[in-house]
């Protein structure tokens, strides 16, 4: 999006991908609830979602999985590309200069950049949000209640969201969104709340337990109001049989 500037042109700057950017969308679960990573643009109340550019000596997933360390400190993410965004006009990119103007040249911008999105499912525990050098805070939203995104980032992630309930069935969503341990209420409401309606306990218990993927602890857990319910682990390797097979729908 952004051009290199002509005063600071520098190794790094010559070797980037000119016109093409990443956008990601990244995804936690806490408290019932999915959540994004928004950054915060400096002195604006203006929000976005996480992004950068890509360099001649890299591809397009290590690009990824670079800017992703960055922002949330984690070297292993699962993250899958979901869609390329190249519309000849994105957005409005006179609104972007303006908003922008205090931390950008307006002659850096490029006048048209194609962005490919990535989704990257995370541990909520585990992530350190960290802003880049033109935010002043990176912070987890719900989706629920998620701004109006500068460029075309809502729609960035309305597509994102779409892509992970579409591969809801094939891909290891809970391994990577959920703790290592973990109760079966617990992954039911990480369903619910990407799938964004209710399931029935008793049929997703069993559905669960009959698919083999978890397997079920000798330990509960504490400090919840009623009484306290087992805990269990993934078993990974009949989770990619039985993700390999498309066995696990919720619709």
């Amino acid at each position: 999006m952004i051009k290199e500037s002509k005063k600071e042109v520098s190794l790094e700057n010559l070797a980037l991908v000119p016109q093409l950017t990443l956008d990601c969308v990244i995804f936690g679960f806490h408290d019932n609830a999915l959540k994004v990573l928004l950054l915060k643009w400096k002195q604006t109340p203006y929000h976005s979602l996480p992004g950068g550019t890509v360099r001649q000596d890299e591809s397009l997933d290590d690009a990824a999985k670079r800017i992703l360390k960055e922002r949330t400190g984690l070297d292993k993410i699962f993250l899958r590309q979901f869609h390329t965004f190249g519309s000849l006009q994105r957005y409005n990119l006179e609104r972007i200069k303006t908003a922008l103007g205090h931390l950008i040249q307006p002659e850096l911008w490029y006048e048209r950049a194609i962005s490919v999105g990535y989704y990257a499912l995370v541990d909520y525990e585990e992530v350190f949000p960290n802003p880049d050098d033109l935010s002043e805070s990176c912070d987890w939203w719900e989706l629920k209640e998620v701004p109006d995104l500068l460029f075309d980032h809502n729609e960035i992630l309305e597509k994102a969201l779409h892509a992970l309930r579409l591969e809801l069935s094939f891909q290891p969503i809970g391994l990577n969104l959920l703790p290592e341990k973990f109760t079966m209420p617990d992954m039911m409401r990480m369903y619910e709340a990407i799938l964004g309606k209710k399931i029935d306990p008793r049929n997703f218990q069993k559905k669960i337990l009959k698919s083999g993927i978890v397997n079920k602890l000798d330990q509960v857990k504490r400090g919840v109001a009623h009484k306290s319910p087992y805990l269990y682990s993934f078993d990974k390797e009949k989770y990619k049989e039985v993700l390999k097979e498309g066995g696990l729908f919720f619709t």
